[in-house]
């Protein structure tokens, strides 16, 4: 411990204290002096070496000395013993919080022959709160919440229910003993126990000899209160008995389901569509006198690729409805560009039934139209990525994406300004073969 300041001082008193007993004289470990000629050691409520104080009225301008914890005070939390002696939920799978602060962990440990209670451990990033869930399902709403929130150098622990995509609710310490927390490079921890069965239990707070799903999330909090989280929750692979055998759960960010609807996605307007608007407008020169299926090459590949855009929008676009079972109670700005661009999609196919009379129209809407789908594409992907289910790294996804979009149209303004001088210079030279 170094005691610094910005001017000379000649007298201080220095003391450890429990922080979360503010109002309490106890004092908290002991004291090692590395220079006598500065500090001396002094003994507060029957406690040796619990402070340390000046010697004498020199001025100084740094202390240094050594705080030793004491016997009892509460471990780093560790991983060894996952599938041992306590079951384990980690994020990423195999992390140690006692050597990664970014490691999410969530350990249950039975107490006692008669498992009558049960120790939790939970560890992750300090950003404002960190808390699990005792879920009979995969789907928020009708858990059973457990919070550690960071409130200034304080962290507050308590019990809540969430009845659905709301803040917890009935937030209390009720049924929770021996609760410890720390707050130390950059992770915040706690640690409490709870009895498997709670006396005067309320129906919002679960047994817990029964088998739930559980959700690990973070977030963050001001003024003791949490935010949303910003990330989807870590949802265990399966149902787990937290009194039941000691094992290592595994967890997902992602549903798979949704990962395809994001793959697919991409796949058909990052590579088939535009692939296929690439053609239509810079290869029908090229392979004149040679026909595919009775068309011409630059059509039958424009048009292959078009329906494999639209097959693939299709699929992705359905994939959504299937996870929720519907459509979503919280509608986001990225489902209303899909459904914009599905849409635009259908008017553009509708458009191939144009008669050859009005050829104009046709031509004229279905460049409009596409290219009115084409930027709804990349506005729905921009806001896709960053959606909550599909955990992308951030920013760097952003940024690929901003790339991609970047050379594409610096790659089609070039096209465009070949495809200009061609035909000014095919025009030169028929005018010019016409005057002589």
């Amino acid at each position: 411990v170094i005691l610094t300041g910005t001017s000379f001082f000649e007298g201080f008193l220095l003391q450890a204290r429990d922080a979360a007993n503010q109002g309490s004289v106890t004092t908290v470990g002991t004291f090692t002096l590395t220079n006598r000629n500065k500090a001396q050691l002094l003994t507060c409520n029957k406690h040796q070496d619990s402070a340390v104080s000046h010697t004498s009225n020199a001025r100084q301008t740094e202390v240094c000395v050594i705080w030793n914890a004491p016997a009892d005070a509460p471990k780093q939390f560790t991983s060894d013993g996952c599938g041992q002696s306590k079951s384990c939920l980690l994020d990423p799978p195999g992390c140690d919080p006692k050597e990664d602060p970014h490691c999410f962990f969530l350990s249950m440990t039975p107490e006692g022959p008669d498992k009558t209670s049960v120790i939790f451990e939970l560890s992750g990033p300090a950003e404002g709160y960190i808390a699990f869930a005792l879920s009979w399902d995969t789907w928020m709403g009708n858990d059973d919440v457990y919070m550690c929130v960071k409130d200034g150098d304080r962290v507050s622990v308590s019990a809540a229910f969430v009845s659905g995509r709301t803040h917890p609710e009935d937030q209390s310490q009720f049924g929770l003993s021996s609760v410890l927390w720390r707050l130390a490079d950059g992770a915040i921890q706690c640690r409490f126990s709870r009895p498997v069965k709670l006396v005067n239990q309320e129906a919002a707070r679960y047994d817990l000899d029964q088998d739930y799903f559980l959700f690990l999330t973070n977030g963050h909090a001001q003024y003791g209160k949490v935010w949303k989280h910003s990330h989807q929750p870590l949802i265990s692979t399966h149902n787990k008995r937290i009194t039941g055998p000691p094992e290592v759960l595994r967890g997902s960010r992602g549903p798979i389901i949704m990962k395809m609807h994001g793959a697919l996605m991409l796949l058909a307007w990052m590579l088939t569509g535009s692939v296929g608007t690439v053609i239509a407008s810079f290869y029908k020169p090229d392979w004149p006198n040679q026909t595919l299926l009775g068309q011409k090459v630059w059509f039958q590949v424009h048009r292959g690729l078009m329906v494999l855009t639209v097959t693939l929008t299709i699929v992705a676009f359905c994939l959504p409805f299937f996870y929720r079972k519907g459509w979503s109670k919280v509608q986001y700005t990225h489902c209303k560009y899909i459904v914009l661009h599905c849409s635009c999609i259908y008017i553009n196919i509708s458009n191939l039934f144009v008669s050859l009379s009005r050829r104009y129209i046709f031509n004229w809407a279905h460049w409009g139209i596409g290219s009115v789908t084409e930027i709804m594409a990349v506005a729905a992907m921009f806001l896709g990525i960053r959606q909550s289910s599909l955990p992308l790294p951030q920013p760097w996804a952003t940024h690929v994406l901003i790339g991609y979009v970047t050379w594409l149209a610096s790659f089609r303004i070039e096209g465009a300004a070949m495809y200009l001088c061609v035909t000014l210079t095919v025009v030169c030279l028929t005018n010019s073969n016409g005057v002589s």
